[in-house]
């Protein structure tokens, strides 16, 4: 079995396989759930089969549970199995698969960010690769990308700003396309704007932190980037007052994906509602309750993800760390699965002085209209104390600061103690890029 590094898959891409990919998934979006679901679990037996012949730790898992490869082609048997936690990949010592299919390519072995303080390697293909590819083409269409026009690409990997010729792959490899530009995730908001005024990008890929932070600025100044006619969003949550402001500061609406290392894309935002379509044709997602029930339409709850296509490791009910809500069928026709939110990890959950475990409704709406906000951040350090971080114009007055307490106070849903912390520029990311709106410490 040869281990590469992704960079390296750059080289060894057939473009055949990622535009047939993309034409087989222009038609299993419109299958119906019921089908999806059939072809799922078909090929849950045969990933089954496969991991339980070579990888040890699966097949003991298996075993474990009562269950044969030939079981999974029925949820009911799939539930049986206990969820997979961070913890197991770290300590299995047998879970890698010691053969994949030649038609699976090379695997690469890829690190998670370790944003919940538990990092993990798992090994993936390069099929896994082209279905990744797949889906960024598929965010594209839906999205209507202007492939010959100008696309920026704020990253956190990115330490000076570099100007490129085409897209890259994947749109490069089945398009002709424009220019492009990657920007690091450190500028600042006034910085990120100067940049793209000069530039005037169609198309901007961004983390949802870096895109308020630009919004922040933008609202501070006369002039305005009406270049932009599409705005992609990953790896942070995004909340409906971004999308609110970022819909009247640029007249467009955000665009957002769900991916992980581990995964790939899991999900993309509809082109027609604010809902996520998960990938189906790769993975089974499921949201489940405190109890391990699966959570019905409008409820709230982990997620746990099985790769279909990934025969170099068994992802099979995986706990990404990751919570959200489950949707409704879409207005838009496809028949893939939805997620009507995503939430963010565990950590981003308020835990209130009864015990209590929620979403934290902040009030960011009202930040503007009380005091002159540019960025913020609400840390919970205690059961009963909340510091708030924030990047502002000028300094507050004991009005306004109390005034934003107790706006705070009211949105959270108890008078929390609130402690005031001011920072001179933008605030900082975690270790990987991301940036969170809420944390809890406790």
């Amino acid at each position: 079995m040869s281990i590469i590094s992704y960079g390296l898959y750059a080289l060894k891409i057939k473009t055949s396989i990622v535009s047939e990919l993309v034409k087989q998934q222009e038609q299993s979006q419109w299958f119906s759930r019921i089908n999806l679901r059939k072809l799922q679990y078909e090929q849950l037996r045969l990933l089954a089969e496969h991991c339980s012949r070579h990888s040890t730790w699966f097949s003991r898992r298996l075993m474990a549970a009562g269950i044969e490869p030939n079981d999974l082609v029925k949820p009911s048997s799939l539930a049986k199995l206990p969820v997979m936690e961070r913890s197991d990949i770290q300590l299995a010592q047998d879970l890698f698969c010691d053969m994949v299919p030649n038609t699976h390519g090379a695997v690469a072995s890829s690190a998670t960010s370790g944003s919940t303080g538990e990092p993990v390697v798992v090994n993936r293909t390069i099929l896994n690769h082209y279905c990744w590819l797949a889906a960024t083409m598929r965010s594209h269409y839906w999205c209507k990308s202007d492939f010959s026009k100008p696309l920026a690409v704020i990253r956190a990997n990115l330490f000076e700003v570099t100007n490129n010729k085409s897209w890259g792959s994947p749109v490069s490899l089945l398009h002709a396309s424009g220019v492009s530009m990657g920007i690091p995730i450190t500028k600042t908001g006034e910085e990120l704007f100067e940049i793209l005024f000069k530039f005037k990008p169609s198309s901007i890929l961004m983390f949802p932190g870096s895109l308020a932070s630009l919004i922040g600025y933008a609202n501070t100044t006369d002039r305005k980037i009406t270049s932009i006619e599409v705005i992609r969003t990953l790896g942070e949550t995004v909340t409906k007052e971004l999308r609110e402001l970022t819909q009247k500061t640029f007249g467009r609406p955000i665009q957002d994906s769900y991916s992980s290392q581990e995964f790939g894309c899991i999900a993309l935002q509809c082109p027609q509602s604010e809902q996520y379509h998960i990938m189906a044709e790769n993975l089974i997602v499921e949201v489940l309750d405190e109890k391990g029930r699966a959570c019905k339409s409008g409820q709230i709850g982990r997620i746990v993800i099985t790769d279909l296509l990934n025969y170099a490791t068994p992802l099979v009910r995986y706990a990404i760390g990751d919570y959200a809500e489950v949707g409704t069928s879409c207005e838009c026709g496809r028949g893939l699965p939805t997620l009507k939110r995503i939430l963010g990890r565990e950590r981003n959950l308020i835990l209130m002085p009864d015990g209590r475990r929620h979403w934290p409704l902040v009030g960011f709406d009202k930040f503007r209209a009380i005091a002159p906000v540019r960025q913020y951040q609400l840390i919970q350090k205690t059961l009963d104390v909340i510091e708030v971080r924030l990047f502002v114009e000028r300094g507050l007055t004991l009005g306004e600061e109390a005034e934003l307490a107790t706006h705070i106070k009211k949105s959270l849903g108890h008078d929390f103690t609130i402690e005031f912390n001011y920072f001179e520029d933008r605030l900082p990311a975690g270790a990987s890029g991301k940036f969170e709106e809420f944390l809890c410490l406790v």
